[in-house]
């Protein structure tokens, strides 16, 4: 039951993140107002991003991947497949979810709408790109 709640609210925080990021870019290069809009947005894929984390950091320790690779940590890095489930992935969402909530810290310290437009852009795309990167593809479809 878990891996099918990280598995769809995976849906719902990459479609908000992806969201968040071209409202920024969009923002950003239009010379847009930053309003309450964008703050309840940026908020939003905060929180739904954290969520994700607890839903699969509760997954990835029941999950065969952490079993294998506490048993037999070299096997596990020997074949990509295992290593993508078991390490890459993890650490990697792990890292683009500190890259939203630095975004996320560093907007409320700009005064300037372009200055918060840019902290979104930059930290939610650069964790989009991330989180891009590391999606088990091949799972998901």
């Amino acid at each position: 039951m878990m891996k099918t709640i990280h598995s769809y609210w995976a849906y719902i925080v990459l479609a908000v993140l992806i969201y968040t990021v071209v409202n920024a870019i969009i923002g950003l290069t239009q010379k847009k107002e930053f309003t309450h809009k964008e703050f309840r947005l940026g908020l939003f894929t905060l929180i739904t991003s954290h969520i994700q984390l607890l839903i699969g950091l509760g997954w990835y320790f029941m999950s065969p991947w952490f079993k294998a690779l506490k048993a037999n940590g070299g096997e596990v890095m020997k074949e990509s497949a295992t290593r993508l489930l078991a390490i890459e992935h993890p650490l990697t969402m792990v890292i683009a979810i500190v890259l939203i909530t630095m975004g996320w810290s560093k907007h409320k310290k700009k005064v300037k709408s372009e200055d918060k437009f840019k902290m979104f852009a930059v930290f939610y795309g650069i964790a989009l790109v991330l989180v891009l990167s590391r999606i088990p593809w091949r799972n998901w479809f």
